[in-house]
């Protein structure tokens, strides 16, 4: 229901109050939604000494500063890298729950739909995407960059998805909802802006799903109370993010390559978040088990 509301509300919005919308949304949830990421390293470890949870802080601000160095030195290396990451993190987020084993192909299912998600938002945006590309790499990507990966993630999806349906009892009842949802992401990339369209689906579809199991995952239920709990122990990391995000906006709040600043940024902070998800489902999975 949100999905089609951010439809409608798109023939309301212009261009430029869809991208206001979509960074305080990423700014709010989205940021949010990895600020606790130190915590869940705390119960994945089980570590309590203060030593030990400094030690993993600074592990965790080391890999984000190499990110933000990647993306300065090796921006081509870094942005591919993200992307292969977030593919495997967007579609490990959506389908963990729906397998209950999470085999070598389910895993390929998993950087599949993922990697189809973030090319089916590109397909619909080129010009923006190859922009962005270029003002990150100084590198102009040709069209068949775009198109050629999304056929590719089509054809495997499809035929990944063929397989489950007749292996997997589980994935046969769900497959058509999940054949809807992908009809209504293509819906919201093709009518919506890059960074609105990237927004809805990062934030309804990626980051509460994600808030949801990291707050059962702390605290053992979802309930407003411990979601609530779980904002006051991410507040401090949130704000740091903040504050890192405004410095890169007064810095080149006057340039175009602030877009592409803000895009690496997201990286720099996703590649740590993305090793303490799948941790923390790991972990979950071995309790549950």
């Amino acid at each position: 229901m949100i999905s089609f509301f951010c439809i409608w509300l798109t023939t309301l919005l212009s261009k430029e109050f869809q991208n206001i919308s979509a960074f305080i949304l990423i700014l709010s949830f989205g940021i949010l939604h990895g600020a606790n990421d130190i915590v869940l390293l705390n119960k994945i470890k089980n570590v309590n000494k203060k030593s030990a949870l400094l030690k993993f802080l600074f592990g965790y601000i080391s890999v984000v500063l190499f990110t933000v160095m990647l993306f300065y030195f090796l921006p081509e290396i870094a942005l591919f890298a993200f992307i292969i990451i977030s593919a495997f993190h967007f579609g490990e987020q959506h389908w963990t729950g729906k397998f209950l084993k999470k085999t070598l192909i389910v895993k390929s299912f998993f950087f599949t739909y993922g990697f189809f998600i973030l090319f089916l938002l590109f397909y619909f945006h080129q010009i923006e995407v190859t922009d962005i590309i270029l003002k990150i790499t100084n590198f102009k990507i040709p069209e068949e960059f775009i198109t050629i990966p999304f056929f590719i993630s089509l054809v495997l999806l499809i035929l990944e998805g063929i397989y489950f349906v007749a292996t997997n009892s589980n994935f046969k009842k769900i497959a058509i909802l999940e054949v809807f949802h992908l009809l209504v992401f293509a819906l919201i990339f093709k009518i919506t802006g890059l960074m609105w369209g990237f927004a809805i689906y990062f934030i309804f579809w990626h980051s509460i799903p994600s808030m949801i199991d990291q707050v059962q995952y702390l605290y053992g239920s979802w309930d407003w109370n411990h979601f609530f709990k779980y904002c006051k122990s991410a507040f401090w990391f949130w704000l740091i993010s903040i504050f890192g995000i405004s410095v890169l906006y007064f810095i080149f709040k006057d340039e175009k390559l602030f877009d592409a600043m803000f895009f690496a940024f997201l990286a720099a902070i996703t590649v740590p978040h993305v090793w303490v998800i799948i941790n923390m489902f790991g972990t979950k999975k071995e309790s549950e088990n």
